[in-house]
C-alpha cells in the first residue's frame, strides 16, 4: 500500500479531477447528441452482459488514468535533475530516492501500453490515433526547455480528454466536442501559467522557459487573464451551439466565476495562494461544470 500511495503521489493522482469531467463531458456528447458506433471486438463480445456504452466508459477512464500517469511520470522523470536543485520540488519522490528514475521509466512505459491496448478495445480510430497523443502528453516535458509557450502544449494534451472519448463512441469528429477542448486549451494554460510564477527566479537561473520567466509575472497574469476569457468565450459558444437545458448556463456561471475567483486572489506581488487558485478553484470548476454539463444533456 505504501508503494502504490508513492506511485499516486509521484503522479500527483488527485489532479486527475481537472480533466476527466471534460472527458465525461465527451463521453456523455457522444452518447446523446452524435451517433454512438460500437465496433471493437470486446463491445461485441459483452453486447448481452452490459450496455456498450458502459463498456466504452469505462476504457475511458482506463485511457484517461493511464495517458495521465504516464504523462506525469515521464515529466519526474525527466526533470528529475532541476526537481532536485528546486527547493519546492526537491520533495518530489525521484530527487528524495523514495522511487528510483528506473522505476519511474518501467511505469511510464507500463501505463504507455496500457492506453494503447485499451484504445485497440474500443474502436479503430481511437487505436490509430493513440500514438499521436501518447507523443503530445510525453512531449510537453521537453518544451519547456525550448519555448515558453509549454503551457499551451500541456493545455493541448488535456484537451485531448473530450474530443478523445467523443472519438471513443462515435468514431468521428464534431465541432461541439471541439469547442470543449478548445475551452480546456486555454483553461488549462491559463492556470499553468499562475502556477509557474512560483519559479521564476529557479527557471531563469536554470536557463527554463515559461511565460511568467520570460514576460514577468504581471504581464503573465494578464495574459493569464486573457486565455481565461478566451476559455470562457469557448464554452459560451458551446452552449449556444448544442443548445443545452438552461442547467448547462448555472455550470458556466460556476466555471467562469472560479477562474475570475482565482485571479482576484493571485497577483504577481502576492503567491501566497496559488495553491488554492490551482487546485481548489479549477477542481470545483471543472467538476460542478462537467455534472452539470452532463445533467442538461439529460434534461
Amino acid at each position: 500500500m505504501v508503494r502504490i500511495k508513492n506511485y499516486l503521489s509521484l503522479v500527483k493522482f488527485s489532479h486527475t479531477i481537472f480533466a476527466m469531467p471534460f472527458a465525461m463531458i465527451g463521453l456523455f456528447l457522444g452518447g446523446t447528441y452524435g451517433d454512438p458506433v460500437y465496433n471493437s471486438y470486446l463491445q461485441n463480445q459483452l453486447v448481452g452482459y452490459w450496455h456498450p456504452f458502459v463498456v466504452t466508459a469505462l476504457l475511458v477512464v482506463i485511457c484517461m488514468v493511464t495517458a495521465r500517469s504516464a504523462a506525469m511520470a515521464f515529466n519526474r522523470y525527466l526533470d528529475r535533475s532541476f526537481d532536485a536543485k528546486n527547493p519546492r520540488t526537491a520533495i518530489r519522490e525521484i530527487p528524495k530516492g523514495i522511487i528510483s528514475p528506473e522505476s519511474a521509466l518501467r511505469f511510464v512505459i507500463l501505463n504507455s501500453i496500457l492506453f494503447v491496448a485499451a484504445t485497440w478495445f474500443i474502436n479503430p480510430l481511437c487505436f490509430y490515433l493513440s500514438p499521436v497523443a501518447l507523443f503530445v502528453i510525453l512531449f510537453y516535458s521537453y518544451t519547456k526547455r525550448f519555448t515558453m509557450l509549454c503551457h499551451l502544449v500541456l493545455g493541448l494534451g488535456l484537451a485531448l480528454a473530450p474530443i478523445g472519448a467523443y472519438l471513443a463512441v462515435t468514431g468521428m469528429f464534431d465541432l461541439l466536442p471541439i469547442l470543449f477542448s478548445l475551452s480546456v486549451i486555454f483553461w488549462v494554460s491559463g492556470f499553468d501559467i499562475i502556477y509557474a510564477m512560483q519559479d521564476v527566479d529557479f527557471d531563469q537561473s536554470q536557463q527554463l522557459h515559461s511565460i511568467p520567466a520570460s514576460l514577468g509575472k504581471e504581464r503573465a497574469l494578464q495574459l493569464s487573464n486573457v486565455l481565461h476569457f478566451i476559455s470562457a468565450a469557448c464554452i459560451i459558444v458551446a452552449g449556444i451551439y448544442g443548445a443545452f437545458h438552461w442547467i448547462y448556463w448555472i455550470g458556466t456561471a460556476v466555471f467562469c466565476g472560479m477562474l475570475i475567483y482565482q485571479h482576484s486572489i493571485v497577483t504577481p506581488n502576492d503567491l501566497s495562494r496559488v495553491n488554492i487558485a490551482f487546485m481548489t478553484a479549477n477542481g470545483i470548476a471543472s467538476v460542478v461544470f462537467g455534472v452539470l454539463v452532463i445533467a442538461a444533456m439529460f434534461l
